[in-house]
């Protein structure tokens, strides 16, 4: 049996509807909004496709607890409903304006929810954009504008930079020339950039064709190795490919070890992609930043990471090359050279920082421990002036996912609010919302849930609208 298809990767059948929930502790008074969570929840897969089913794979399912006053007033968790022929998106759920938007990469449209979690539609600037969105824009804290660079197999060697507005208008986009066809999941944000991840996973036609029939997988290579890192795909061709493939069951991304590692830095104001600059680095994998910004002072621009060494490699159903490290990438804007440094042996993933300072200098940052592929009970604060790592675990047993920062008030200082996120009792087979003070990493509630949260992705705290 594929393991992201059973225990806590399991998905779950029912959408539920709980109120009042119980709440151990005190929740903060000043938390008045949702925290919102999405991952795959894919039901209903045979026993052929499961031995192929990857965990990115499967219909978006968003689970949403709302706050106020002290109380957890309910938990929800609905699917993610797309027109005929979309794919749901899966990856992260996030506010812009007022607005609720379900995210997913590859050249799939964002879709909006409504405040209770019921699906509206494509969001209102999918049909704007050259491709897809992306699961990982990352917010101007000043403009409240979305940066994000939206990749796909259809566009060959391109990826699109965009600029979305608060108003979900899309004000600029920009096509940046890359190497071939790689993975982008992430890219980072600094005052004056946008980072470009330009890394060794990368489209694979064999894994696209294996299953053909042998009369069909010929000339599919052959047309498919014409376009990838040439050309975009004209549309008759993506209409008739993807046509019926909402639903795929393998990820036709795999490591390359020709392909050669790079980051790029494209400045946020050009309409120009050629102007992008290349900075070398040692192969790796990135799939999330924690932060980045620029450092007038030494003509350099920093980039902390969760590095993987290697990523779908050997294993094609999941991220589980192996460990993970925290690094800080600093791109030396005179000598054209990039430097690596490590700040913690801990493997780790979804890192996490304190949003009012994406694209700026930071200190702190959250992640969550990793097992064998697995997560675990562990936290993670690095505090990355100091150098130094603190880990509590959450106890045994559980399974804690990604954990969101939340300032205590608009003013408060870096590491003063809370961090929440689901975790999961293995024994139980039930889910509750910890909320733990950022500062110390100690308990201050926990929220009670009616069920189980499966093992997802990405969330946020969408505060309401003052």
């Amino acid at each position: 049996m594929n393991r992201y298809l059973q225990d806590g990767f399991a998905p779950v059948e029912a959408e539920l509807t709980a109120h009042d929930l119980e709440v151990t502790g005190r929740l903060p008074d000043h938390l008045d909004g949702r925290y919102l969570r999405i991952g795959p929840n894919p039901t209903g897969v045979d026993a052929a496709a499961a031995e192929r089913h990857h965990w990115f794979l499967g219909a978006g399912m968003v689970h949403g607890v709302r706050l106020r006053d002290g109380r957890a007033e309910w938990y929800r968790n609905r699917w993610v409903r797309p027109d005929d022929g979309d794919f749901a998106p899966n990856t992260m759920v996030r506010g812009l304006g007022g607005r609720t938007l379900a995210l997913v990469e590859g050249g799939s449209a964002p879709y909006e929810l409504d405040d209770e979690l019921g699906t509206v539609g494509r969001a209102c600037f999918a049909g704007d954009l050259r491709t897809g969105y992306t699961a990982h824009p990352h917010e101007d804290p000043d403009t409240g504008e979305l940066h994000a660079l939206s990749y796909s197999w259809t566009r060959g060697n391109r990826v699109d930079y965009s600029v979305i507005g608060p108003d979900g208008a899309l004000r600029r986009q920009v096509e940046v020339r890359v190497h071939g066809s790689p993975m982008m999941h992430d890219c980072a944000l600094t005052a004056t950039y946008v980072v470009v991840y330009d890394l060794p996973v990368t489209f694979d036609v064999d894994l696209v064709t294996r299953g053909m029939s042998r009369a069909m997988r010929r000339p599919a290579r052959f047309a498919l190795n014409r376009v990838i890192g040439r050309n975009p795909v004209p549309d008759k061709v993506i209409d008739a490919m993807t046509r019926g493939s909402a639903a795929p069951s393998t990820l036709p991304y795999s490591w390359d070890d020709d392909y050669p590692a790079r980051i790029g830095l494209l400045p946020r104001d050009t309409s120009d992609g050629h102007d992008v600059r290349w900075f070398d680095v040692d192969p790796c994998f990135v799939f999330h930043t924690l932060n980045a910004f620029d450092s007038p002072e030494t003509g350099e621009v920093v980039v902390d990471a969760v590095r993987h060494d290697r990523m779908f490699a050997t294993r094609f159903d999941g991220p589980d090359e192996g460990p993970t490290s925290l690094v800080r990438f600093t791109l030396d804007l005179r000598s054209g050279k990039a430097t690596e440094h490590r700040f913690d042996e801990h493997s780790q993933e979804f890192p996490r920082h304190d949003e009012r300072l994406t694209g700026r200098r930071h200190r702190f940052g959250y992640a969550v421990g990793f097992d064998a592929g697995t997560l675990g009970d562990a936290v993670l604060k690095h505090d990355t002036v100091a150098g130094t790592t603190q880990r509590r675990r959450l106890g045994a047993g559980l399974e804690v996912g990604e954990l969101v920062f939340v300032p205590s008030s608009d003013t408060a200082a870096e590491d003063d609010g809370v961090l929440m996120g689901y975790a999961t009792d293995r024994a139980t087979g039930l889910s509750t919302l910890r909320v733990l003070d950022a500062g110390t990493l100690d308990d201050v509630a926990t929220v009670h849930l009616p069920g189980r949260v499966p093992t997802g992705f990405h969330g946020s705290w969408v505060e309401t609208p003052r």
